[in-house]
């Protein structure tokens, strides 16, 4: 009886780290600043600071995800470069999967993009290919996020 009341706390404490849900739905959601992404094409890396000259968030909720990026330098006249797009997702594990349903170039537009996600506190860091063969696109991009507070 002594030993039941010692082992359950501990089995139950063991039982609850294996059931991290890191990586549920909820976790994912939120508003996210891009830090930095390396886009592989071909064997030849390009990492991109987003905290210089730029930045870009990606908003998402329980159905959806939309980004939002545009030049911090803000020219004299209206032709500050911006780009967004969005649309459905889905989450599995550690799998993020993205349906491009808006975006300013239609080559874009009903693709699918299938990323590994990790998280490690308030860093989000996807993984995957991207292959628009309209646009001539066929790299693995790895993108770090941080939670936006």
């Amino acid at each position: 009886m002594l030993m039941n009341k010692i082992l359950a706390p501990f089995f139950l404490a063991v039982f609850c780290i294996g059931c991290d849900s890191r990586n549920d739905e909820s976790s994912i959601q939120g508003t996210w600043k891009l830090m930095s992404g390396t886009a592989i094409t071909k064997g030849d890396s390009v990492v991109t600071d987003y905290t210089k000259d730029q930045s870009m968030i990606k908003i998402i909720n329980n159905t959806h995800f939309a980004f939002l990026k545009h030049s911090t330098s803000a020219p004299k006249d209206s032709s500050n470069q911006f780009d967004a797009g969005g649309g459905s997702y889905t989450l599995a594990g550690d799998q993020y999967t993205e349906h491009l349903d808006y975006y300013h170039d239609r080559n874009w537009e009903g693709k699918t993009f299938t990323f590994t996600v990790s998280f490690n506190k308030d860093t989000l860091t996807q993984q995957g290919v991207e292959k628009v063969e309209g646009a001539g696109i066929d790299r693995i991009i790895i993108e770090k996020y941080v939670r936006v507070k």
